[in-house]
């Protein structure tokens, strides 16, 4: 790992010694094979890798990044992927955690898309779905259970996730979850601290926040009244990638509203299949990008719709991130961040419970849940193998209903 300079990250002391390169390479290209079940999710198995097995990082600077990753527009798993590889590679890292992300993804969506194209609708894929939801809703709690001792660090921060994700399930979007809890935690600081340290940290994270919202309005004007080719095609998706918060799902109404209603580059039925697509193929859910890339102009097509949407997470973290270790020097800052993290904490739970209701819905999919959440938590198997046999029984058990 490179040394510690005023540009690069402080490491945390850990027993154990940092990743080279090339393990943090093969550890994101195995997670973007098998990291069903969107955001959520995906932030479970990065836990479960980085954190509990191997140690590389510790609970406390995990959840740090994981709400600088929810408080900037785009895809936050990828953007957490990213921030980890930064913290642990540097800048060489940020580049590659991110990439080996992505890439298995981007391949079989863009394989799935030539299918599409070449012999029209694929099959049904509810088998598959029917059977990993459940076992990704036990990933998500294990992981839930685990963050809580460190972002739930007082009543205080108890009340306040209880009332983030109370908040979250009523439908408030996750940037006023974030930056209330945030700011009602820094609030609270305030009052019962005198020193408060310097607020310039906060005030430089607010200010980039301020910008990265503003950023999408121009790429909007930039976009409009374009026909289908490649340099449009990289313009909206530019765009998307800069508006989208929260998760993949998020992306969706924003496809439709542009993509279906204004531009009519697409028809609903192309949506939804591209929708399916990214919901049952492993990695980020916003490579529904490749697939509609490749349906407007071909492979160069969803080359450019995957670096267009992807772009701005590398460039907002490649901004952001450098400036954790100043927020963490900064108590009130400090505050802010803590407040913020018990906000994703609570998107994480109204995420899980959403999901939960849409996915177990008989005898069979709830014992998947239970069955996986204990043999995670007693056993400790890895999720990876969970989610394949998961896989494997929806298809049973599809198949079975179909015959």
């Amino acid at each position: 790992m490179p040394e510690t300079t005023d540009n690069q990250p402080t490491p945390t002391p850990l027993d154990t010694p940092p990743p080279i390169l090339i393990e943090l390479a093969a550890l994101f290209l195995r997670l973007g094979l098998t990291a069903f079940g969107g955001p959520a999710a995906h932030v479970a198995m990065m836990r479960e890798e980085i954190v509990a097995k191997r140690k590389w990082i510790d609970e406390q600077e995990f959840l740090d990044l994981l709400g600088a990753s929810n408080l900037i527009p785009g895809p936050s798993s990828t953007e957490l992927a990213i921030h980890i590889g930064y913290r642990l590679g540097g800048w060489a890292g940020l580049a590659l955690a991110g990439v080996c992300f992505v890439l298995p993804a981007f391949l079989l969506v863009t394989a799935i898309a030539w299918a599409y194209v070449r012999y029209g609708r694929f099959s049904q894929i509810a088998g598959v779905l029917y059977g990993v939801k459940p076992v990704v809703i036990g990933v998500i709690v294990q992981a839930f259970w685990n963050l809580r001792v460190t972002a739930l660090k007082t009543r205080f921060h108890l009340a306040l996730g209880g009332v983030a994700t109370l908040a979250a399930l009523f439908g408030v979007s996750p940037l006023p979850v974030l930056f209330g809890a945030g700011v009602i935690a820094s609030g609270k600081f305030l009052v019962q601290k005198r020193e408060r340290g310097s607020v310039a940290p906060l005030l430089k994270l607010l200010g980039l926040i301020a910008v990265l919202i503003a950023a999408p309005l121009v790429l909007d004007l930039r976009a409009r009244s374009m026909g289908v080719s490649l340099n449009s095609l990289f313009w909206v998706f530019l765009k998307f990638g800069s508006i989208a918060y929260g998760s993949g799902y998020v992306l969706l109404a924003f496809l439709r509203t542009d993509l279906v209603v204004r531009l009519h580059w697409l028809t609903s039925a192309q949506l939804l299949d591209a929708t399916a697509v990214g919901q049952v193929t492993p990695g980020p859910v916003f490579t529904s990008a490749t697939f509609i890339g490749y349906l407007l102009g071909g492979f160069p097509g969803a080359v450019v719709a995957t670096f267009g949407i992807f772009l701005p997470a590398f460039v907002f973290v490649a901004f952001s991130g450098s400036l954790l270790t100043e927020i963490r020097k900064s108590p009130l800052a400090g505050a802010f961040l803590d407040g913020v993290n018990v906000g994703s904490l609570a998107l994480m739970a109204a995420v899980c419970w959403e999901l939960g209701r849409s996915s177990i819905t008989d005898l069979l999919t709830a014992t998947l849940a239970l069955a996986s959440l204990t043999l995670m938590i007693r056993f400790r198997i890895n999720s990876f193998w969970l989610i394949g046999l998961g896989a494997i029984a929806g298809l049973i058990a599809h198949w079975g209903r179909t015959l």
